[in-house]
């Protein structure tokens, strides 16, 4: 495994981080048991979660894949060994079932203490905004929906005093961003050096091969600013292995289950992007899953990769690609690709 540290911190994290959205849905306990002791034996220490987890988000499964870490925390006394990420719900109809009124501070209170119980733990070492509260262009969302996020403004001063005050009580030890932009970025850091307060450290958005937006603004903020990227869906929700060309619905996939999932991930112009990938992939004897994770892995601006695997053998090879290190051969191929075929994913 290879290590980096949380920006502005003394915390080691591994290059590849176990997601775990699915645990308490398409996973069992046992199978989020058996993802975590591989994971840890394979030198993986960083975990991310989140309140609403698992996915697709409902009343029913509201916390299940917290409360499934926690009892694997209970059960094998592992706490320590691993850095641990959890995030509070944005707002909108998606989350209603969890709560209303945004990041107030009661609110934020409310959602650490609540992942605490489930996590069966006294700290969270990285704790993340799931999405702002303003609109954004994220989810699928393409262009900057200007004419309703005029409207809508966002509380940074009054978010970053509840986190510190969290921060102080030791309930928390760093905090992060997910789903961000540029402007919201730098106005929470801005806001924290004005106010002495705590600043973000990481930023958890969406990165792969097929939507590599983040470049267009926010790699200069992370490498400028130091606020490392945490890159989500690195396969593009599955399709980058491959597995949902020429119309193919595998059994008990997540596409297959929830196909809004994958819908954004799912154009004309995406899968033949996917197409050009796998012949990279397929000419240096790699996987297509191993090809578009090993890329993301030696990206500068990037802290940690999130993996996150319904089977045990896609947990083996994403975890594996981090032992794949990208000729300039191959980096020069996926740059062709990339300038023919940009960002074809919102």
């Amino acid at each position: 495994m290879k290590y980096t540290k949380l920006p502005n911190t003394d915390i080691k994290v591994s290059k590849i981080c176990l997601g775990t959205m699915t645990w308490g849905n398409q996973n069992t306990e046992v199978d989020g048991h058996e993802q975590m002791d591989y994971a840890l034996e394979q030198g993986v220490n960083f975990w991310d979660t989140a309140e609403l987890y698992s996915v697709p988000a409902t009343p029913e499964t509201y916390g299940a894949t917290e409360k499934i870490i926690g009892s694997w925390f209970k059960k094998t006394g592992n706490r320590d060994k691993v850095v641990l990420a959890s995030k509070i719900a944005g707002g909108g109809d998606y989350t209603k079932h969890i709560r209303t009124g945004g990041f107030t501070k009661q609110n934020i209170i409310d959602a650490v203490e609540g992942s605490l119980k489930r996590l069966q733990t006294d700290y969270i070492d990285l704790y993340q905004f799931h999405w702002p509260s303003r609109g954004v262009n994220c989810f699928g969302v393409r262009d900057y929906p200007y004419k309703t996020a005029t409207k809508e403004a966002e509380n940074h001063l009054e978010i970053l005093e509840t986190m510190n005050t969290l921060v102080q009580q030791g309930k928390i030890k760093h905090i992060g961003l997910s789903n961000e932009t540029p402007w919201g970025t730098m106005k929470y850091l801005q806001t924290a050096e004005q106010h002495n307060l705590p600043r973000m450290s990481t930023i958890q958005n969406s990165y792969s091969l097929i939507h590599r937006g983040y470049e267009v603004g926010m790699s200069e903020v992370s490498m400028r600013e130091n606020i490392g990227l945490l890159a989500y869906s690195p396969l593009a929700q599955g399709v980058l292995s491959g597995k949902y060309l020429d119309g193919k619905t595998p059994e008990g996939a997540r596409g297959t289950l929830f196909p809004r999932f994958i819908a954004r991930y799912m154009s004309e112009a995406s899968l033949k992007a996917v197409r050009e990938y796998l012949k990279i992939a397929e000419k240096h004897s790699l996987s297509l899953a191993e090809l578009s994770l090993a890329y993301i892995n030696q990206l500068p601006f990037v802290t940690s990769n999130i993996i996150g695997a319904t089977k045990m053998g896609q947990l083996k090879e994403n975890i594996n690609s981090i032992n794949i290190d990208l000729s300039e051969e191959i980096l020069a191929e996926i740059e062709a690709v990339h300038n023919l075929i940009p960002n074809p994913a919102p």
